[in-house]
């Protein structure tokens, strides 16, 4: 199995995910030219592309999942509540014949278990994403609003994670966001901060292969310190990574 993220932030998700011949991706709230641009330089035709499977509403994760659905034919999973209430917004246009699951459900796709974890970000419904081959577990967890009961138990079973390491408390409290973004961010349906996610891998057990930080705020956060929060906490055996921005993170592999 492998997995590239092709850009993680609040200006745009996606996720690329292969294992024994499936092909997927995870949100998309970039534009098809991106996508297709990006998949490129890992080596992928887009049209080799078997599904997206969308986390949860907000724009910088679904805006473009119309367009490949539209343009390049993908099928699109996402839950009902999900499609209703992006498709009310107009957030990403047509979709034809969208596929559906229910959050707390596990999905079959080709040879691979997909389960979805009902997360407590302000989204409709959104879930996080478990993809299990039959030999390795991958995480996709971002956008996760705390570290819920479920949240440490499911990461334990993992062999490599993609986890949001969102925001700095320091950087959040004296930078440029009013206060009530400030709340909403560190609240309990906002995002992980860089302590939350690393306290979280700390207790992952050995099980856990590698992890790739992403979600990373522009404003609230620095991946120096990310990096630097994440070495104080993490044992020395668990190397880690960081999904850029603007750019296609490194190949992780299992």
């Amino acid at each position: 199995m492998r997995m590239v993220s092709l850009q993680s932030g609040s200006n745009g998700n996606c996720v690329f995910v292969e294992s024994g011949g499936a092909r997927l991706l995870i949100d998309n709230g970039l534009t098809g030219i991106r996508t297709e641009e990006r998949l490129a330089q890992i080596g992928v035709d887009i049209a080799s592309i078997q599904g997206v499977f969308l986390t949860h509403d907000h724009s910088d994760h679904s805006c473009g999942v119309g367009v490949l659905n539209r343009k390049y034919h993908l099928p699109v999973w996402m839950t009902k509540k999900t499609y209703n209430y992006a498709s009310k917004l107009k957030r990403f246009g047509v979709i034809t014949e969208p596929k559906f699951f229910t959050a707390g459900k596990t999905i079959r796709f080709k040879h691979l278990s997909i389960e979805t974890i009902p997360t407590a970000h302000d989204a409709v419904d959104g879930v996080g994403f478990i993809i299990d081959d039959g030999k390795f577990r991958l995480g996709i967890l971002t956008d996760l609003g705390h570290v819920f009961p479920a949240l440490p138990k499911a990461v334990s079973t993992l062999d490599g994670v993609l986890l949001e390491s969102n925001y700095d408390p320091e950087m959040l409290a004296v930078g440029p966001y009013p206060i009530e973004l400030q709340e909403r961010i560190r609240g309990k349906e906002g995002h992980l901060s860089n302590y939350d996610a690393a306290k979280l891998l700390a207790k992952a057990g050995v099980k856990l292969r590698w992890a790739c930080l992403g979600h990373i705020s522009g404003d609230n956060n620095h991946p120096d310190v990310v990096r630097e929060t994440h070495r104080r906490f993490l044992p020395a055996r668990l190397p880690f990574t960081i999904a850029g921005r603007n750019e296609i993170s490194e190949v992780m592999e299992l």
